[in-house]
């Protein structure tokens, strides 16, 4: 699986949002990107769920050019929007269209995964927040994509069960192999889970600098501790800085 990006331009009313993003990501990849407010980064994500066109550049994923969403994108919003009369289960296998016994057994793994095959007869007002953001990641998860795209998945979260779920989020990773891309205003957040992180710079926004996090074995929190994670921290979050004041 390969995505790429080719001078993407996005604009509104002939104000551009984004001018000439260039991405490119391979199978089993996780991508960060900040920003600060107004440097396009969720409209970006929705270009690539198909859900704006762009107005310049090109968006392809194996090849095949973006037109429109499509299973291949699985895309998980910060509220998560489940359906509210749906149980679990039924919210994560919305969509599957598999023989009855194929889609239950894959409903009851990818719940197995996130920890809540339990709750699996609930409904949304009966879970946590931590808990419908996992239902959301596995509803995506759910229908096999070749990228999961997350738009600021942890940001309603409070600074516990955020921690929690990117733990959660990086051992899902590790244990599917998916290709995830993800949006988040939180440079430690970013850090931590990819990769490899993209800095946005705003006004329009353009890539501005790609990092590798060089940050070997398991991501848990007391990664977050060690010199060398305090290191690149201060360094993405003076880019992000930098960058929203006009330049570094």
């Amino acid at each position: 699986m390969t995505l790429v990006l080719r001078d993407v331009v996005k604009e509104y009313g002939g104000r551009p949002v984004l001018d000439g993003i260039g991405l490119e990501m391979g199978r089993g990849d996780f991508v960060c990107m900040v920003g600060t407010s107004g440097s396009g980064k969720s409209t970006l994500l929705s270009m690539i769920a198909g859900l704006e066109p762009v107005t310049a550049g090109s968006i392809e994923l194996d090849g095949v050019p973006v037109r429109g969403p499509g299973p291949e994108r699985g895309l998980v919003f910060q509220s998560g929007a489940l359906f509210p009369f749906r149980t679990v289960a039924e919210n994560v296998g919305f969509g599957l269209r598999l023989p009855a016994a194929e889609r239950a057994r894959r409903v009851e793994w990818y719940l197995s995964e996130v920890g809540l095959l339990p709750l699996a007869g609930a409904l949304p007002k009966e879970l946590s927040g931590g808990q419908r953001q996992r239902v959301a990641i596995a509803r995506a998860l759910a229908c096999e994509p070749s990228v999961l795209l997350l738009d600021e998945p942890f940001g309603a979260l409070d600074v516990q069960t955020k921690e929690d779920m990117q733990v959660f989020l990086h051992q899902v990773w590790q244990d599917t192999g998916a290709t995830v891309l993800m949006v988040t205003h939180d440079v430690e957040e970013a850090v931590l889970l990819g990769r490899r992180v993209i800095v946005l710079s705003s006004g329009p926004g353009r890539v501005a600098a790609e990092l590798p996090v060089p940050l070997d074995g398991p991501r848990r929190l007391a990664l977050k501790r060690t010199p060398e994670f305090l290191a690149l921290r201060a360094q993405v979050e003076d880019l992000v800085r930098g960058y929203a004041r006009g330049g570094v």
